[in-house]
Order: C-alpha cells, then sequence, then structure tokens
C-alpha cells in the first residue's frame, strides 16, 4: 500500500525526522537530554546553565564530554564541586557511561518559556471518595498520594471535557 503525500499529518508525526539532524549536529541523538534538564540537574543549576553539546572521541558514543554554558561564575565553582553528581545523573538517563567530563562556559543562557500549570477544577465529594476507595489497600503512602494526585488530575481533565 502506498502513501498519499497529499494528505495533512500532524506535526508530532515528524517533528524528529526535521529535528534529528539538528540536534546530532551538537551530538545530541535525542532530544530529551535538553527536555529533561531541569530534572537531571535540579532547579537552581537548570536556570544558570544550558547543555550546549556533547562531544565524543574518535566517533564513539561512550565516555563524552558534555558542554554547559552557565551564567554565573560563582555557581561555576560550586559545580565542579557537584560535577561527579551531575555526571551520574546524565549517565543513569542515558543508561549508560555518555558522558564522563563536564566542560563549563561562561556565557548568557537563553530565557526559556516558563509552563504554568492548568488550573483543574476541584473533584466532587463523590469522586473524592471514589478515588480514595481506589486508593485504600495501597499500603506505601507515598505511592498513595502519588496516585492520587495522578488520578485527580485525571478525573479533573475528564470532568472538564
Amino acid at each position: 500500500m502506498t502513501v498519499r503525500r497529499w494528505q495533512m499529518r500532524s506535526i508530532s508525526s515528524t517533528i524528529d525526522r526535521l529535528t534529528k539532524p539538528l540536534f546530532s549536529r551538537r551530538g545530541f541523538q535525542d532530544p530529551a537530554l535538553i527536555n529533561q534538564w531541569e530534572t537531571l540537574a535540579g532547579s537552581v543549576l537548570a536556570r544558570h546553565t544550558s547543555p550546549e553539546k556533547i562531544t565524543y572521541p574518535d566517533g564513539h558514543r561512550r565516555d563524552g564530554t558534555l558542554h554547559l554554558i552557565i551564567d554565573s561564575s560563582s555557581l561555576a565553582i560550586e559545580l565542579q564541586h557537584l560535577e561527579p553528581q551531575l555526571l551520574e545523573r546524565v549517565n543513569t538517563f542515558f543508561g549508560y557511561r555518555a558522558v564522563a567530563r563536564l566542560k563549563i562556559t561562561q556565557g548568557v543562557i537563553k530565557e526559556r518559556r516558563q509552563v504554568t500549570p492548568k488550573n483543574r477544577p476541584p473533584l466532587s465529594e463523590d469522586e473524592v471518595r471514589k478515588l480514595e476507595q481506589r486508593t485504600l489497600s495501597i499500603e506505601d503512602e507515598d505511592l498513595r498520594s502519588a496516585l492520587k494526585s495522578l488520578g485527580e488530575t485525571i478525573m479533573s481533565d475528564k470532568s472538564k471535557s
């Protein structure tokens, strides 16, 4: 069966094909590192740093150098002390030892857009009771609260539709 080229397609279906060459030139096989930078580096470091590229020795995809731009010289010194922890988080993210060292360059960080969370309508008492009943059998308190939060989000999105 042939695919008709004149049909409309969603951007999400072709975004990887469009962005992969751009990120590959900078050493990023997947833009997920950039997208998840705040999770990996922490909120303070993420506000003042930005991953620029990853370079690898001799074309291998191991033991690379992660080039970071930082906008604070005092934070750069702190980052040098935090380097082992940051490298461990990045390598855990990749699933292998992709990065062995950091190269820190002082510069200007482009302003990132802040995503504001949506205001969700509160759940009704009946919905809260149903959610409580569904999570009652979960013994781990942290897991129960995380699942309740997820359930509240899902149920409020459904009730809004």
